[in-house]
């Protein structure tokens, strides 16, 4: 099980928000894929999957502020 967390895209960066779910619970998504859109204080941008597997769950929904490093779904490898 692995987990996609609300990453760090600048130094000063300390939240993220959830702006577009590209996949959902039971979607099968290969490393590189875009997951989802993200929005931070400075710019929109694309979070790509970095393993291969399987969406079980959405923790954090679409526009939702959370801090970096956040869990925002759990991926079942494989």
């Amino acid at each position: 099980m692995k987990q996609i967390v609300m990453p760090r895209m600048g130094l000063t960066q300390e939240t993220g928000t959830v702006i577009d779910w590209r996949k959902g619970v039971g979607d099968r998504i290969t490393k590189g894929e875009i997951v989802l859109i993200i929005e931070t204080d400075k710019v929109e941008t694309e979070v790509m999957a970095e393993y291969d597997g399987t969406i079980t769950e959405i923790l954090i929904p679409e526009g939702l502020e959370v801090p970096v490093f956040t869990p925002l779904a759990v991926l079942e490898e494989g």
